[in-house]
């Protein structure tokens, strides 16, 4: 799959011709503001995994899982 970038007035201008290519080749079209990528469209693609399926195999590291975790332990990211 590839990928196309457009400024947001050329989407405005042929948005559906967008989707329409985006949904029949499944490219992915960048939608740029200045040069910078502001959205992204692509094919829908449902995952149908379970929850649980999606996660494993997700935790890189973990030691000590049987230990207590006290508030002072977690993280936060702002």
């Amino acid at each position: 799959m590839s990928e196309e970038r457009i400024t947001k007035s050329q989407f405005k201008a042929k948005a559906l011709e967008y989707f329409r290519e985006v949904e029949l080749s499944g490219n992915t079209v960048v939608v740029t503001d200045r040069g910078q990528p502001t959205l992204e469209i692509r094919r829908y693609r449902a995952d149908r995994r379970s929850p649980l399926d999606t996660l494993r195999g997700s935790v890189v590291e973990f030691k000590h899982p049987l230990d207590p975790v006290a508030e002072d332990d977690w993280e936060a990211w702002d």
